[in-house]
Parts: C-alpha cells; sequence; structure tokens
C-alpha cells in the first residue's frame, strides 16, 4: 500500500470530508484519484448525506463499488457534497454550503452529485462517483462540462448506497473524458451477490470515436412542452454535429414520456418516506 498527499484547494466547497493522505495499491487504477459522493458508505470515513443528521456517522463497512475500487489501486480522495439525501438539482440544498460551478461561481454545479462533477471539473481529482436517481448524475456533468453516465439498472452494485429512491437509483462514474470513465466503469461493475439485482456478466468495452453508420434516436416527447428554447437548439446542434461524423438520426416517439416525469415524483417521495423514516422517525 502506498501513501499520497492531498490537500485539494476546494474553493468550490466540492468536498465535505477530505483524506490527507490517501492510500493506493497496484491495479488498474493504481495511483488514480476518486472522489466519493457523500450518501455512499466509506468504511472509517464520516459518511453524512450532506445532512446533519447523520453528521458523526462513520460506516463499519464499505461500499461494493467502494471495495472495488480500492482493490483496482484506486486512492479514495474524500467524500462529495451533495444536495441533502439526494433531494435536489442543484447542491445549493445541503447542510455544508452550497458547491460553485468550477467553470463560473455564480452558477450552480447541478446536483445531487454536484460535488462529485464539481471536483473532477476542477481538477481536485482524476474521477469521481456519484448517484443518479432522475438526473443527479447527468445533470452535474453537462452543467459542468465532463462525462457523466448512469448504468444500467442493475449494472453496479447499490449495497453501501443510503437508499433514497432505491428502485430507481444507481451508482455511476464522472470523469473528465471518455477514457477515464470506462477505466473506472470497469471496475465499477463487478457483480455482488449481497444485490438481489445485480448483474453477474462482465462488463467490456473500447472507447472509441468511430461512430459512423451509428443509428441515434431522437424522440420528438423530449422537445414538447416544458423545454428550454436553448437547450432544444443546443440539443439539435448536437445531433447535427453526430450526423456530419457518420452517424445517421432517426427521429421516433416515446409516447409514454408525457407520464414520466408524474411517475417519477409519485414513486420517489412515497419510496424515500420510507427509506428516510429511519432517521427521523416520522
Amino acid at each position: 500500500m502506498k501513501k499520497l498527499s492531498f490537500h485539494p484547494d476546494d474553493s468550490v466547497n466540492a468536498f465535505i470530508t477530505t483524506i490527507p493522505e490517501v492510500s493506493y495499491g497496484d491495479g488498474p487504477l493504481s495511483g488514480v484519484t476518486v472522489a466519493v459522493k457523500d450518501n455512499i458508505s466509506t468504511r472509517g470515513i464520516e459518511t453524512t448525506c450532506g445532512s446533519k443528521i447523520l453528521k458523526g456517522y462513520i460506516p463499519p463497512f464499505d461500499a461494493h463499488v467502494v471495495t472495488l475500487l480500492k482493490d483496482a489501486g484506486a486512492a479514495i480522495a474524500g467524500k462529495t457534497n451533495m444536495d441533502e439525501f439526494g433531494m435536489g438539482s442543484s447542491t445549493e440544498n445541503s447542510a455544508y454550503g452550497p458547491t460553485l460551478n468550477p467553470l463560473d461561481h455564480s452558477r450552480v454545479p447541478g446536483g445531487s452529485s454536484g460535488g462529485s462533477a464539481a471536483a473532477v471539473a476542477a481538477g481536485l481529482v482524476d474521477c469521481a462517483i456519484g448517484s443518479d436517481t432522475g438526473g443527479s448524475i447527468r445533470c452535474p456533468a453537462s452543467f459542468c462540462g465532463i462525462v457523466g453516465l448512469k448504468p444500467t439498472y442493475g449494472r453496479v452494485s447499490r449495497y453501501g448506497l443510503i437508499a433514497y429512491a432505491n428502485s430507481l437509483e444507481q451508482v455511476g462514474p464522472l470523469a473528465r473524458d471518455v477514457s477515464t470513465l470506462s477505466r473506472l466503469y470497469s471496475v465499477m461493475t463487478g457483480y455482488d451477490p449481497r444485490d438481489g439485482t445485480s448483474v453477474d456478466r462482465p462488463y467490456s468495452h473500447t472507447p472509441s470515436a468511430e461512430i459512423k453508420g451509428l443509428r441515434i434516436g431522437v424522440p420528438d416527447d423530449f422537445f414538447g412542452e416544458g423545454v428550454n428554447t436553448k437547450v432544444a437548439e443546443t440539443v439539435r446542434k448536437a445531433v447535427e454535429t453526430l450526423e456530419s461524423l457518420g452517424a445517421r438520426a432517426e427521429p421516433c416517439s416515446l409516447p409514454s414520456m408525457k407520464y414520466a416525469l408524474s411517475a417519477c415524483y409519485v414513486i420517489s417521495t412515497s419510496e424515500a418516506s420510507s427509506n428516510l423514516a429511519r432517521f427521523d422517525g416520522i
């Protein structure tokens, strides 16, 4: 086991807890610094979910994904700021103060994994892990100009993730580029018998910039009521760029989209009321 000094200039309040001297081993992620969202259990390191309710709580075990990262040689650098218990989309709703967007301190980094995204975007760590229920990895990655992925449910073990809406949320990676993200993700996807939804199937993917011939579905339903016109224009331009590189955009429809937001609110709030009752006694 080797030691690495870690004293980040955290002017964006990306971290709740940092590890001054981190340890790393041998493996595919040897020496890579990884920040962990503060709702993912880390043995011996305070885990608060961005809440004063859990201040002082130190888990006696690692989440499965943290064990996999350590076994691959990664250095766990600290726990990142988040909207309290994952409820928010801006990382302003933390008991430990808001996280700022490294690209523009007057703007939010997105949420609820804004601390993880900001830590990567600011260059404080090589990569990070977060959790995504309804956009909590994908939005911060977009806001901060990095790469983020919400995995298919069951691909990454949820063991050790402090539940908010357990049938929707997933642990996923964030990094500055696709290659680093793929390296991190390949380690995170190990099977876990303690998670009944865990998929026992090896992950293999070699990132490539070649997209010629790929078909990209563009649902008309994504550009309807409530979508900011500038956002819609930006996405359309991105689709045009993909087409110019040889991909084929195919219009399609997802009629169920009109129910998606309502369904998300019903499922997530009902599950949260059950999962979080253990903390407030209500």
